[in-house]
């Protein structure tokens, strides 16, 4: 079973926002190349463990970012 889950973005800026945001709490992330089972595009995600998500939104939400989707079976 996959420990991680993926979080995509409309643009590679968006990626990067989050990123800076998620630099400042200490989250466990790693932004790495879309993989191909979620989308043939390129761009960049962060992948994240599952028992983060909770976290990872709450981050978002409290930062006005934006993301496109979350996949979680991947």
């Amino acid at each position: 079973m996959n420990e991680f889950n993926y979080m995509t973005f409309k643009s590679v800026s968006y990626a990067m926002k989050v990123e800076t945001a998620l630099k400042k709490y200490d989250f466990r992330y790693k932004i790495i190349p879309v993989p191909r089972s979620i989308s043939s595009s390129c761009g960049l995600c962060i992948r994240f463990y599952k028992e983060d998500m909770e976290k990872l939104i709450t981050i978002i939400n409290n930062n006005n970012l934006q993301y496109e989707n979350i996949y979680t079976d991947c």
